[in-house]
Formats: structure tokens, C-alpha cells, sequence
């Protein structure tokens, strides 16, 4: 006979400290998978910039390893990883910290899209504000290829590009390209965590297995996240790597002009260019950041469960 006055099972949330530290060693962790794929979707940007036809994500990559070396593929690996201690480790540390903090206030309700988006919203802003200076130094370091010798920056690392950049332009400037950075941020994360989670959720009578649910969720999630995303992205690796034109000025004068000047010389599909190679990047990314997040999370939870 069941016995009517056991004690309902507690909820078990992971510390907020924790949910920092596995969001950014899951980032950190798929980054050093994909950097070199990043290397060629900025690539593929700034050709497409450039007027070049040749976009192909194979010729594009033979070319760069043929002019550089098949090391260059990692150059910036430290601001990248810079990047992910500071984006992913706080939009992941906000992102499941909020979600915890509204299951409980919900007593036990599920969490509603409409939270999930505010709390994906949030954590993506601030992740990206924080972490811009590192994705600045990125985006400079992989356009020097792209530059005449002299024109180039020539960062040594990250910490190098950081001095450099508040020496000879301002500490202000370390926020160069921010709106789109922050913006993409927000698309990305909208499109990616909480599309995550509600997939999760709604999958469960569909696809009972916990594991094959949440592979098929990070899929899902992964093509929504990078979809919307990447004309964001396109902007702001234009933005971050340009340089002052002879007359003083800069080719851009924010995110809406990069839009509008892109469509006008490019045309409107060209926001989407390299999607391929974007996706290659980012789904992975997506996907083993969050099922890595996912494991370190379900593993802890299941250690005090015991």
C-alpha cells in the first residue's frame, strides 16, 4: 500500500557559483573544437566584404592555410577562450541561476516561454557586454590576413591587443562594435537557451530518453540560434576590424549602416553569407557547450540526489 504521507522529493538547484563555472568551462571546452572553423567564417565575411566571388568555405580555407600555415587557424585562440570566461560563464551563469530562481517562485509550475526569452534576453546582454574587448581582439587578430603588411594590427595575444588598444585609441574603445555584439548576443541566446530548454520540456512524451531528448533539443536549437544570429555576427566583424578610410572617417557609422551599406553593395542575402560555414561553427559550439552544461549540471544534481 502506498504510503500517502511521504515526503514529497525536494527540488535540487545547482549553486549559482556553479552554474558560472560549468557554462564557462563548457564554452571554453567547445571553442578549442571549433576555433579553426571561426577562423574561416571571418574569413569568408571579409572576402565577401572585399567583392570577392570566391566564397566557398574549401577554397577559402585552402587559400588562408596556403598564405599563413595551418597553426594560423588557432591565431586568437586566447582572446577566444578570454571571450568564452567572460560571455558564456555569465550567460550561462544568468541564464540557469534565473531559470532556478523562477521554478522556484512558480512553485513547481513550469517555467513560461515568456520568462525563459526575458531570462535568455538578459543573460546575453550582459555576457556580451563583458566579454567585447576579447571578441574585439578576435576579430582583429583573424583579419590581418585579409590586411596589407603594413596595415596590419599585429597583436601578439589578447593581453597585448588589450594594452595596445587603450594606449593608441582609448579604453572606450575597447567596446568598439558592442550593439551588434550585444545584439547578436540577445538573437543568439533568444533562439539557442531558451528554445533549448522549452524543446526539452515539450519533447518528453515524444522522446522519453533524457539523452536523445536533449541531443535532438541542442540540434534544434543550434540551427535557430545560428539562422538568426548570423547577420548580426556579419556586422559586427566589419565593424570591429575597420580602420579609419584616408579621409578621416570610418566605413561605418554603426550597426544600421553596416545593414544598410551591406544590402547596398552586396545585396540583402549577403548578411546570410557563409551560413554553411557559420553553422558548422556555431552548431557545434551550441551543441557541445549545452550538453556539456547539461552533463556537469545532471551529474552534480544526481550526486546530492543520492
Amino acid at each position: 500500500m502506498a504510503n500517502n504521507n511521504a515526503t514529497p522529493k525536494k527540488q535540487i538547484n545547482v549553486p549559482t557559483s556553479l552554474n558560472f563555472f560549468f557554462g564557462g568551462l563548457a564554452g571554453c571546452l567547445a571553442t578549442c573544437v571549433v576555433q579553426p572553423i571561426d577562423m574561416i567564417k571571418t574569413q569568408i565575411q571579409l572576402s565577401s566584404e572585399s567583392g570577392s566571388s570566391k566564397l566557398s568555405p574549401i577554397s577559402v580555407a585552402k587559400n588562408f592555410v596556403q598564405e599563413n600555415s595551418y597553426k594560423a587557424l588557432y591565431r586568437g585562440i586566447d582572446s577566444a577562450l578570454l571571450r568564452q570566461v567572460l560571455y558564456t560563464t555569465t550567460r550561462f551563469g544568468i541564464f540557469y541561476s534565473l531559470n532556478d530562481y523562477l521554478s522556484k517562485r512558480n512553485k513547481g509550475k513550469p517555467i513560461s516561454v515568456g520568462q525563459r526569452v526575458l531570462s535568455a534576453l538578459t543573460a546575453g546582454g550582459i555576457g556580451a557586454a563583458f566579454a567585447n574587448p576579447a571578441d574585439l581582439i578576435l576579430i582583429r587578430m583573424q583579419a590581418d590576413s585579409k590586411l596589407p603588411q603594413e596595415q596590419r594590427r599585429n597583436y601578439t595575444s589578447v593581453f597585448n591587443g588589450i594594452n595596445r588598444i587603450v594606449k593608441e585609441e582609448g579604453f572606450l574603445k575597447l567596446w568598439t562594435g558592442a550593439l551588434p555584439t550585444i545584439t547578436r548576443a540577445m538573437v543568439l541566446n533568444i533562439f539557442m537557451l531558451a528554445p533549448f530548454e522549452e524543446f526539452k520540456e515539450r519533447l518528453k512524451n515524444v522522446i522519453p530518453d533524457t539523452n536523445s531528448r536533449t541531443v535532438v533539443s541542442a540540434l534544434i536549437a543550434s540551427f535557430l540560434g545560428s539562422f538568426s544570429s548570423l547577420p548580426f555576427d556579419n556586422c559586427k566583424t566589419k565593424i570591429q576590424k575597420m580602420r579609419k578610410l584616408p579621409d578621416g572617417t570610418y566605413p561605418y557609422n554603426g550597426m544600421i549602416d553596416c545593414f544598410f551599406k551591406t544590402i547596398k553593395k552586396e545585396g540583402p542575402f549577403r548578411l546570410w553569407v557563409g551560413f554553411p560555414t557559420f553553422y558548422v561553427r556555431i552548431g557545434p559550439h551550441v551543441i557541445i557547450s549545452l550538453l556539456l552544461n547539461d552533463f556537469f549540471r545532471a551529474a552534480y544534481i544526481k550526486k546530492l540526489s543520492v
